[in-house]
């Protein structure tokens, strides 16, 4: 297991504070000036997952109301909306500085039978034939400030392939389709939990870049402010993020300073393991 991965383990790991109330670090996600949008997902998830037995998340919804704050601890509190025959209800709010940065609402179902059906995966070639996200960073590091280096080449405890990475700087117009896969091989002995823990935290990657493509931006352009603004995920098949995952994306809409994104979580063996929705800030940055 790398440094990077117990890091992300360990953020998972929240400590009971009280009855439904719950702390999580702040600090060692993917972003160092504010906390990543997924790894207050993730421990909001784990915080819900806390008060529940025998179900499993199947769907999630929130919002993100102001931006974290990395250098403190966030407080989850959680609200026993509804424990009923067949789905169990969760609200889980986020705090720092005694203001909300994030509300969600969750919901776990106990297993029934039904129908099945879903859309194939993408034909896209395979992980071993794009470079790694490492490597790609190694490509612009003389783009990058002295002062971001280190930061920039930070090791990360998920594992990227890009299949059409843009140029970070300069990118060209292209397609909103947009496909990446990952995973973390630390999660191989992971439980059913932390499993959907990682991937939630996973989910954030990547999404909001995709309204950025037929515009030729990207975040290391300098013109835009970007942000989540709100995140849904519907797990649909068990997940081993150990193995490699396609998450194909696409952003069907972008206007009025935000921009809507859909993916398609895929194991490598075509089983759709998870749907995600999320629309964002994306605005021309302002001068202040």
């Amino acid at each position: 297991m790398t440094e990077a991965e117990r890091v992300l383990l360990d953020l998972l790991n929240i400590e009971r504070l009280e009855v439904d109330l719950f702390r999580g670090t702040g600090s060692g996600g993917e972003t160092p000036t504010r906390i990543f949008g997924g790894q207050v997902i993730a421990q909001a998830l784990a915080a819900a997952y806390r008060t529940v037995e025998d179900r499993l998340c199947h769907s999630l919804h929130a919002y993100f109301i102001r931006p974290g704050d990395p250098s403190i601890p966030v407080i989850y509190q959680v609200d026993r909306a509804r424990d009923g025959g067949s789905f169990t209800t969760r609200r889980v709010v986020a705090i720092q500085h005694g203001k909300q940065i994030l509300n969600m609402s969750a919901s776990f179902h106990k297993q029934d039978d039904g129908w099945d059906h879903q859309h194939p995966i993408p034909n896209v070639d395979g992980p071993e034939l794009y470079p790694s996200r490492d490597d790609l960073r190694q490509k612009y590091l003389g783009r990058v400030p002295d002062k971001l280096k280190s930061e920039f080449l930070r090791e990360r405890p998920i594992e990227v392939r890009e299949v059409d990475p843009l140029d970070l700087f300069t990118p060209s117009k292209a397609d909103d389709k947009n496909y990446l896969w990952f995973r973390m091989g630390a999660a191989n002995d992971a439980d059913t939990i932390t499993q959907h823990l990682l991937l939630a935290y996973a989910s954030d990657m990547g999404l909001l870049t995709s309204g950025m493509r037929p515009h030729g931006l990207s975040w290391f352009t300098g013109e835009i402010d970007g942000a989540s603004l709100d995140h849904a995920i519907w797990f649909h098949a068990p997940v081993m993020f150990q193995n490699w995952h396609l998450y194909s994306m696409e952003s069907p809409w972008t206007g009025q300073g935000r921009s809507f994104n859909r993916g398609s979580i895929f194991s490598q063996d075509g089983k759709l393991v998870a749907s995600v929705a999320q629309e964002g800030l994306l605005r021309r940055r302002r001068l202040r």
